[in-house]
């Protein structure tokens, strides 16, 4: 609730500019030209400051000049400089308007604002709009119209493009911020703004790269969990990825992993500029999340049917009304309408038919939103049907979305749909593109709300084995695992694997078949193939002991004169799985650059890279996840009854990829793995092959560093026992969590909850709630006391009720080394020490997390947590900025 800290930078009350000499035009880049005027017309109504470079004077007084924002448009030898007196003078924002400033200048501007404490955007960027505050801090156009669209773009001609079309298309902008390259306030730290703004409803995003990936999430993470984020980014690193060693690592491309670490922010991606445009009119109207399922209202069939082909084409569903609303509705429309599928009104629709129609899909639970799509016809008003569809849709409750094929018979109507604030386009297609981006965001945000913990819920790992495998094998300067090897790593982690045994020798082969039981499968070992295929190293089903010495014998043969300079340890045997009804799966992980370790899945089989069947996901996974990944691939359809076979044992899978998850987390020097193929049956799943790859980890992947996506930290959870009998649990929130603080903070007295913020709140709004249960583990954490009481319910059973009676929490500063704590007791459990116990656990966490230093404002009032403060060894001072508060801050 506390003022954000890029406030002064997009909320400023007063600016200092840097533009040069007016009266000296040939020394002003064509920024520092346009800057004042651009200022000037957005009606800015805080104090304007113009300074030059070549000012003379003290520091003193330049004092007077001290502003929350320096706007500098200057050449870049001046750069510096200009950045410098801005520090000086106290400026705690500052934005550079300029274009090709190369890395070491760019660095060198950094560290100036760092040393000054300045938040900087730019250099190499356009700056950024606030048509609400009537502030235009840019050179990409003219102020927007406001609205309650976000726009951040790392692209300044695609800001200027958006910002252009958005004004001929009604659509308005909360913010509009140009990054480009080398600016110190990065895309993360602009989303985390947005994700405070109340004047932002939804975000667009244009991205070219990223630096960070794990601040990256983070920010999106907590912007996606309370408004709708879409992202276009720009450049697929397929085409540059480097040679890998597994299947896994040559199928799946950053692109794929990218895709995977979007969803699991809750945000959408689209994948081109029409897409995104698409999108922006969906957010733009305010529409929020639904189901996938849209009903497409039409007066004639062939724009109806394009539409409920790209619906299918993008996974949603045709919605159906229900009989009874079919049957309630079939008397106010023409005789040829037909209702089946499509809703066709038919050529003779006129406007109450459409009104009709629309109202009978808003009031149908089995829909979730509307397309009317509207072609004109000789002798009808288009205008008049706008008018109709457009009266009601503020109170639908629904999405509502149109499309006037046609120019320009349908002008003005598309103008009053338009004027009626309810997105329109121009194809079915584009029409139904912009509906996914709302139903697609809605299904991520379930994917968004999963936090599993590194560890599942089956029998422990034996992380020990598995960790002295590995370094046994890097101690050996290895990094290929052999399949011996592998499997033994599987084996570590309770992943069922076929026996496999080596031999050494033909005589070794037959006699190790001949105890294993025929048929067998004999596979080359060697830690310098990659693909046994590649190089004849793999004979399947023999079945006699002569079989399985001719095949040792020209297995070795043909190995050493494919691959001669390879290291042979021998050949493996393993018995045939003999799965009759089995399918060939495969599980592989890789390692991405930016968003570290993925997992995937989808078919298997010597054609896995032809099939190329694959869906990925990042860890940890839990079972939810687990069974979402698996249906995202193709192969999940022949798990179920196919061609005669028994469904798949999913179960099976599911435990698997768990397991694989287990893998990822607790082992960062895995780099790649394949197994390949599982094959699983009614009965189970059985890994017949595996390869895996691993290097040397570096000492920041401790702590699950290594992860995008920090999993739940259940190692902070403890047992706790309570004055007067009984014990809490103190655990790390979870976004399941949010009734139960909901039930804390109304069970407070007034007294109470102004203490703990500051305002007459008498419960927690829903973006709150979601703001304060799903978090992001990495830059913050919140302890929670839950009290568990066990009594008899109505048929005698015992029933288990929970509730929280106490929270504390910290979020970590931009400088990620101190943090900003607060503090929340249950009102009945005042006075017995809980409070203390809060504050210590979250310093443990604190100091865990490297923090070196955490502070809180405490009201001046709250005599009760001043007290707690000082019996912890806070120092307790007054606080410069408001009176009323007390500034509490401990070293750790």
């Amino acid at each position: 609730m506390e003022t954000h800290y890029l406030t002064p930078l997009f909320s400023p009350k007063s600016i200092v500019v840097f533009a040069g000499d007016v009266d000296q035009p040939d020394t002003q880049t064509s920024y520092g030209r346009s800057i004042g005027a651009q200022l000037e017309q957005g009606g800015f109504a805080g104090p304007v400051t113009f300074l030059k470079t070549g000012m003379t004077g003290t520091l003193g007084d330049l004092a007077q000049s001290r502003a929350d924002l320096a706007v500098i448009a200057l050449p870049d030898q001046d750069l510096a400089f200009a950045l410098e007196v801005a520090g000086r003078i106290q400026c705690r924002a500052a934005l550079i308007l300029s274009s090709g400033v190369q890395a070491p200048l760019a660095g060198e501007l950094h560290a100036i604002a760092r040393r000054h404490g300045i938040h900087l955007l730019g250099p190499n960027c356009l700056g950024y709009q606030r048509p609400r505050l009537h502030i235009n801090a840019s050179v990409a156009g003219p102020l927007a119209s406001p609205g309650s669209l976000a726009l951040v773009s790392q692209s300044g001609a695609l800001t200027s493009a958006i910002l252009d079309w958005g004004s001929q298309n009604a659509v308005g902008f909360s913010t509009v911020v140009s990054l480009g390259p080398n600016t110190a306030v990065d895309l993360a730290q602009t989303l985390d703004f947005l994700a405070t703004d109340p004047a932002t409803q939804s975000i667009v995003v244009h991205m070219e790269g990223l630096t960070d990936a794990r601040r990256f999430i983070s920010a999106l993470r907590g912007a996606a969990n309370t408004k709708p984020v879409v992202v276009l980014k720009a450049g697929n690193a397929a085409a540059a990825s480097q040679a890998a060693l597994t299947h896994s690592g040559a199928m799946v491309a950053s692109d794929d992993v990218f895709d995977a670490a979007l969803r699991r922010t809750g945000a959408v991606r689209v994948k081109s500029f029409v897409q995104l445009f698409s999108a922006a009119k969906c957010l733009a109207s305010r529409y929020r999340p639904v189901g996938p399922r849209l009903a497409v209202v039409t007066n004639g069939g062939g724009p109806g049917v394009l539409a409920a082909d790209w619906i299918e084409e993008l996974g949603l569903r045709l919605a159906c009304l229900s009989d009874e609303s079919a049957q309630a509705l079939a008397p106010q429309l023409p005789a040829h309408a037909t209702l089946s599928s499509l809703l066709d009104l038919s050529e003779e629709a006129d406007a109450d038919a459409f009104r009709a129609a629309v109202l009978a899909c808003a009031r149908d639970s089995q829909v979730d939103g509307i397309l009317v799509i509207y072609s004109p016809k000789l002798g009808s008003d288009p205008d008049a049907v706008a008018r109709a569809v457009s009266a009601d849709a503020a109170g639908l409750g629904k999405p509502l979305l149109t499309c006037w094929m046609g120019d320009q018979k349908v002008a003005a109507a598309r103008q009053i749909i338009t004027a009626a604030g309810i997105a329109t386009f121009r194809t079915p297609e584009a029409a139904v593109d912009g509906f996914s981006n709302i139903a697609s965001f809605y299904q991520n945000q379930l994917l968004l709300r999963q936090t599993p913990p590194p560890l599942s819920q089956l029998n422990q790992p034996d992380l020990d084995g598995a960790r002295l495998l590995i370094e046994g094998v890097l101690a050996e300067r290895r990094k290929t695992l052999t399949e011996m090897e592998s499997k033994s790593l599987l084996a570590a982690f309770h992943i069922p694997i076929t026996q496999t045994i080596l031999a050494r020798s033909a005589a070794e082969a037959m006699l190790i078949a001949s105890q294993l039981g025929y048929p067998v499968a004999l596979k080359i070992d060697s830690p310098d193939i990659a693909h046994k295929s590649d190089v004849q190293g793999v004979a399947l089903n023999l079945a006699n002991a002569a079989a399985v010495r001719d095949g040792y014998g020209d297995m070795m043969a043909t190995v050493a004169r494919l691959a001669p300079d390879a290291r042979i340890n021998g050949v493996t045997i393993q018995k045939m799985a003999g799965k009759r009804n089995g399918r060939e799966l495969y599980i592989g992980v890789i390692t991405d650059q930016l968003f570290g370790p993925a997992i995937s899945f989808g078919a298997g089989g010597v054609m896995v890279e032809l099939i190329n069947d694959r869906a990925v996901e990042l860890p940890p996974l839990n079972l939810f996840l687990a069974q979402r990944l698996i249906g995202r691939a193709r192969a999940s359809k022949m798990l179920d009854e196919w061609r005669g076979a028994p469904p798949a044992h999913r179960e099976a899978i599911e435990q698997i990829l768990l397991r694989v998850s287990e893998m990822v987390c607790a082992l960062p020097q895995l780099r790649e793995m394949d197994i390949n193929p599982l094959i699983v049956d009614e009965h189970g799943a059985l890994v017949v092959d595996a390869r895996i790859v691993v290097d040397a980890a570096p000492p920041a992947t401790r702590n699950y560093h290594h992860l995008a996506i920090l999993p739940y930290p259940s190692d902070y959870t403890q047992e706790w026992p309570m004055r007067g009998g009984g014990q809490y649990t103190l655990r790390p929130v979870q976004p399941d969590d949010a009734s139960m603080l909901q039930d804390l903070v109304r069970g407070l007295s007034e007294k109470s909850r102004y203490y703990r913020f500051a305002s007459s709140l008498r419960e927690l709004s829903v973006p709150m709630l979601a703001r304060y249960t799903l978090i992001d583990y990495d830059r913050e954490m919140a302890l929670v006391a839950v009290r568990t009481l066990r009594a008899p319910g109505p048929d005698g059973e015992f029933v288990a009720t929970s509730s929280i009676i106490g929270v504390s929490r910290y979020v970590a500063n931009p400088d990620r080394s101190s943090c900003e704590f607060s503090l929340l007791v249950d009102d009945r459990f005042s006075g017995q020490g809980l409070g203390t116990r809060l504050m210590l656990g979250i310093m443990d966490v604190a100091r865990d997390k490297g923090l070196s230093e955490i502070v809180g404002l405490v009201l001046c009032k709250n005599s009760g947590m001043l007290k707690l403060m000082a019996s912890l060894g806070f120092d307790i001072r007054p606080y410069a900025d408001d009176p009323d508060f007390r500034l509490c801050s401990k070293s750790l």
